[in-house]
């Protein structure tokens, strides 16, 4: 149940993190990659909007992908969850590259 509750809140966090990326006044734009310059962005409230998407769909995937942990220990449904965030976060990479960043880059 502990492992339960804490992937519960990675979840939260990810979403949590998504609401302040949409609701920010911030004329900054927020990162995807950890450590990495943003490119040039040509509509930064926009761009804020679209990120910020796509961190509350990766914590609501993270939220539902962890109830195979409600199963107990020794489950073998747990390599649902470990597979099913790795291949949304290869998904949500891809995401971010070929249609967030392509549209919101400056010329």
């Amino acid at each position: 149940m502990l492992a339960f509750i804490m992937w519960e809140l990675f979840g939260v966090v990810f979403f949590g993190y998504g609401i302040y990326a949409i609701c920010s006044k911030k004329e900054r734009a927020f990162g995807f990659w950890a450590n990495a310059e943003v490119f040039p962005v040509k509509d930064v409230k926009a761009y804020n909007r679209a990120v910020g998407k796509l961190f509350m769909a990766i914590g609501v995937g993270i939220a539902i992908l962890g109830f195979p942990l409600l199963g107990g220990q020794n489950t073998p449904y747990v390599i649902l969850s470990v597979l099913g965030v790795m291949l949304e976060a290869i998904a949500a990479m891809a995401f971010y590259v070929v249609i967030i960043e392509k549209k919101y880059r400056q010329k």
